[in-house]
């Protein structure tokens, strides 16, 4: 056995492997799958000075579909700058086999100034200056409740919990979190964030075609800027990235869907939250399983650890009734699976620092203005949301990734309400599955 390893960008302690662009790197492999050679030889016929030419040498002996090497360009890193809060949102649904992240709401500007124009959403010309005073309105409503319960926090110290001997850089980094992570919810979608994702060049063009398939404008924006910087590192196979008919009507019936039934449910009333789990461990008759759940899990020194057989084909779907979007966006980027949601608002969160009286003018004014949209048929509802809006939400995976999630979202740090939320899923697949519990490590969210 010989084994050749090959780097897009070799470390500088590696001067013997050979550098390579994405494209080459998979017309190798797809000419290495097709040979007994060995791929040192295969390598000796690379001129990675003309990787152009070694290209399409390759690629006409091999015969090979775009799709088919476009999984072998290795990770090709994207980091897209400015889109709003619903862009980013979507992308890392429509990325499951994405390494990616956003920027988080405790770090970006929190400003009318950090929004698109009504403009590049498309939003409604007569509804554009209504859509844009109440977003002012959600932004100083966000600033006045985070200034009271800043000033609460220190006024009794035993609101927020702290670490025994924490620093007063700690301190205050903790107090300012309590604070931010109880605004959050009058943060309107549209609002600017900023994203990374890893992916191939395969993944990366599936991707781009969905996105230029969408009704809204940000989106094909986005689609054709992603595309130009990727065809500059994988020019070949970034051709087949365009909008596709069956993308849109996937796209179009969708969005019909999520009218109907946001125009059906649409409430700004404050909704209990459920979750529903079912864990699924039913193996073929013709390939059962034979290890125990304990065996599965007990090996695990923390939650990057490996679990076994039992637990890595144990499906597991997990959903929540009325899930607010800023838990939403961050619970929808875990790999892997399908996750869904008519992205509707069935009602909205706030939490129990946050009285909702004095914002009821605010939340009545964006209430019609979401109904009005709805009602237009308009796919720029979604930049009316605001972070507190209740929607349905939906993950299907496997019991191994939902074990990790469940342990990081209720570990150090996590936002409250992830580990309320991650909390109760727990205990509804603990009830199916019990011999897990024992091995699982439901977390506090104690303070970072």
């Amino acid at each position: 056995m010989k084994v050749t390893g090959l780097a897009l960008v070799p470390p500088p302690t590696a001067a013997d492997l050979p550098q390579v662009t994405p494209e080459l790197l998979a017309s190798v492999l797809a000419r290495y799958s097709r040979s007994n050679e060995g791929l040192a030889k295969i390598l000796e016929k690379v001129d990675v000075a003309h990787p152009d030419e070694s290209i399409d040498r390759i690629l006409k002996f091999v015969d090979y579909g775009h799709a088919s090497i476009g999984g072998l360009t290795g990770g090709l890193a994207v980091a897209v700058d400015n889109v709003s809060m619903w862009l980013a949102y979507k992308l890392f649904e429509i990325s499951p086999m994405a390494d990616g992240q956003e920027s988080s709401t405790r770090y970006i500007a929190m400003d009318a100034s950090n929004l698109p124009s009504a403009g590049e959403l498309g939003m409604p010309g007569d509804l554009a200056p209504r859509w844009r005073e109440l977003m002012v309105r959600a932004f100083a409503a966000y600033h006045a409740e985070y200034a009271r319960l800043d000033e609460l926090s220190r006024a009794e110290p035993g609101r927020v919990r702290l670490p025994k001997d924490a620093r007063p850089a700690v301190v205050a980094r903790i107090r300012k979190n309590y604070a931010l992570d109880r605004v959050r919810y009058f943060v309107p979608l549209a609002t600017r964030t900023n994203l990374a994702l890893v992916q191939t060049s395969r993944m990366w063009a599936q991707t781009v075609t969905h996105l230029d398939s969408l009704p809204q404008p940000e989106a094909h924006a986005a689609a054709q800027a992603i595309r130009e910087e990727l065809l500059k590192l994988s020019p070949r196979l970034m051709r087949h990235s365009f909008a596709e008919s069956s993308h849109q009507e996937q796209a179009r019936q969708e969005l019909a869907a999520s009218l109907r039934l946001g125009l059906e449910r649409l409430s700004a009333e404050p909704l209990a939250d459920a979750v529903w789990v079912k864990a699924d461990g039913a193996t073929p008759p013709w390939l059962p399983e034979s290890q125990p759940v304990g065996e599965a899990l007990r090996h695990r020194a923390n939650r990057y650890g490996q679990c076994g057989p039992a637990i890595r084909r144990m499906r597991v779907t997990f959903a929540w009734n009325n899930l607010a979007i800023a838990e939403l966006r961050d619970l929808n980027r875990h790999r892997t699976g399908y996750r869904y949601t008519p992205l509707i608002q069935a009602g909205f969160y706030l939490p129990p620092e946050v009285p909702p009286a004095p914002h009821a003018t605010l939340l009545g004014d964006q209430l019609a203005l979401t109904r009005e949209l709805l009602r237009r048929g308009s796919p720029a509802y979604v930049y009316s949301l605001l972070l507190g809006a209740q929607t349905p939400f939906e993950h299907g995976t496997h019991a191994d990734k939902f074990i990790y999630e469940a342990e990081l979202r209720t570990g150090m740090g996590a936002h409250f309400r992830y580990a309320e939320h991650l909390s109760a899923a727990l205990n509804e697949f603990f009830k199916q599955v019990p011999e897990a519990k024992e091995w699982v490590v439901e977390g506090t969210a104690e303070p970072e």
